[in-house]
């Protein structure tokens, strides 16, 4: 776990210095002699965080691989909350849908139906599926039967305004700006949890995986961005503690893409983006060898991340400061194009990849349901093209989208009663709704073919890989290759068993829950 020590204040900023295998004490004597401080340090990703006046003398030494900024939030919390819900067998079952399934045309897609994976495998209670997101409502009724609060972390500060004094998070919900570990102030987290595991319970909707375990590791801040050591926190603490796969719907700010050595950028932002690339290399390496699936949103710019050419939108902090800048294909879009990593495209109701989604014939590994509201070859219209799932009541409030009496005053807003029991949904659609459902197939998976292992069941991520793919349902590129979304035109490169739309091809939830290894 990483050290911290007391150290004299230091004026400058603090920055995350990655030292070269085996060269701590070199990396720590060459920070001090640079006139930096070193506050802790963190042996399994290698590295230390110092306060320093500057990152560049930081750099001199050959000791030192990679300089990035510590941005204002995020630690990690260690103290246990509750008890997790009991383990169960997980076994098949006779089962029907819940109330809200109807509107899960997501799940008859890639066949979570009561005739589908639900009838042979709906997960276990021993698979840990970890959330690396905004947070996780806890206590939502479509939830909290799965949700393990005895694991769950946040590892992130609030942080009300930037450091330019322009409105970020916004004002703090609790003392200490650092939220408990069950509960999510943006949403986008809970709607991830509940697409990979809300129970079969006889109310909303179920996930693709009904009787799994839920794991918030909060990474992502109220306002929606996620730094880097808050990433790397979360991804480490999952190998240490079991976790079984993790979902990643999002990209490791400030850089859309990062480049190790473009000379547009000044010499900081070089070593700033070096950095994320060796510590997110080395968390998701750390990960992946305790045992850890690593699933990700590929991304919603509706580019070929093979073929980019411009970025406009980093650095997106503080607010304000991004600029355009020439980008290649040297220059990585991360979690996505990182080797361990499962990236996740997403398609709408009637199967075509969705004009919004990311694609690329190197990238893209897999496909599944992210909806489309502007997809026109199906009957469904407006929402009902995009993913419903669970929504916090008090983010609804916040957003006006719901009334004083509870009623939806929102198109996207669902509300289902149950036996006095009442809980929120909403239609959402992106890449980030996509991946949940591929973390889901996974955890089903390791439901099957895991062993008994830290955390309950464990399974090599290689092989979930592996039975993931050959349980995808192979979808070719259209035709024609050039697509067009509108006025818009993307190609799709790649054959029937492997292209840049859908990878190896759209997830199957039912061939998962029957394949043989």
């Amino acid at each position: 776990m990483p050290t911290v020590k007391s150290v004299p204040p230091v004026k400058g900023g603090d920055y995350l210095v990655f030292y070269a295998d085996g060269a701590r004490d070199t990396a720590s004597r060459a920070v001090t002699a640079a006139g930096g401080v070193i506050e802790s340090q963190d042996d399994r990703l290698g590295y230390l965080v110092v306060r320093a006046p500057a990152p560049e003398p930081l750099a001199d030494s050959p000791s030192v691989v990679g300089v990035t900024p510590d941005l204002p939030i995020g630690s990690a919390a260690d103290m246990p909350m509750a008890a997790p819900p009991p383990k169960t067998s997980g076994g098949a079952k006779a089962v029907a849908g819940d109330p809200l399934s109807d509107r899960q045309w997501d799940m008859r897609m890639i066949g979570a139906t009561p005739t589908g994976s639900y009838a042979k495998a709906r997960g276990n209670h021993q698979v840990l599926v970890g959330i690396i997101d905004t947070g996780v409502d806890g206590n939502h009724p479509d939830i909290a039967a799965n949700f393990n609060r005895q694991l769950s972390r946040n590892f992130v500060t609030d942080l009300p305004n930037d450091v330019n004094g322009k409105k970020f998070d916004g004002a703090c919900e609790v003392a200490g700006c650092k939220d408990p570990a069950d509960v999510d102030d943006d949403g986008h987290g809970t709607h991830v949890a509940s697409t990979i595991g809300s129970p079969i319970n006889g109310i909303g909707v179920a996930g693709v995986a009904p009787d799994v375990s839920l794991v918030n590791l909060r990474a992502g801040t109220d306002s929606g961005y996620f730094f880097l050591k808050p990433t790397m926190d979360a991804l480490a603490y999952a190998g240490d503690v079991g976790v079984d796969v993790v979902n990643m719907s999002f990209y490791v700010d400030p850089w859309t893409f990062n480049c190790a050595a473009s000379p547009q950028d000044s010499r900081a932002d070089q070593l700033a983006q070096r950095g994320i690339l060796v510590g997110m290399r080395r968390a998701v390496a750390y990960a992946h060898q305790r045992g850890v699936t690593m699933v990700t949103a590929i991304g919603n710019s509706g580019s070929d991340l093979g073929k980019p050419s411009k970025d406009t939108a980093s650095p997106d902090y503080p607010l304000g400061a991004e600029k355009e800048r020439t980008v290649d294909n040297t220059c990585l879009n991360v979690p996505t194009e990182l080797p361990g990593v499962i990236a996740v495209s997403s398609v709408g109701p009637s199967g075509q990849k969705a004009a919004y989604s990311d694609y690329g014939v190197e990238q893209t590994d897999i496909a599944a349901p992210g909806g489309d509201i502007f997809d026109s070859g199906t009957s469904l219209v407006g929402e009902r093209r995009e993913i419903l799932a669970a929504a916090p009541t008090a983010v609804l409030k916040a957003g006006h989208q719901i009334d004083g009496n509870g009623n939806p005053v929102d198109a996207s807003v669902v509300r289902d009663c149950r036996g006095g029991t009442c809980a929120y949904y909403q239609y959402l659609e992106g890449t980030s709704m996509a991946a949940p459902h591929v973390t889901g197939i996974a955890a089903i998976i390791i439901s099957r073919f895991g062993v008994p292992g830290k955390g309950g069941l464990t399974m090599d991520p290689n092989q979930v890989e592996k039975l993931l793919y050959a349980s995808a349902t192979q979808t070719s590129c259209p035709t024609p290759r050039a697509f067009k979304y509108g006025t818009a035109t993307q190609t799709c490169e790649g054959t029937k068993e492997r292209n840049g739309f859908f990878g190896h091809g759209i997830a199957n939830a039912a061939q998962a829950a029957t394949l043989t290894p």
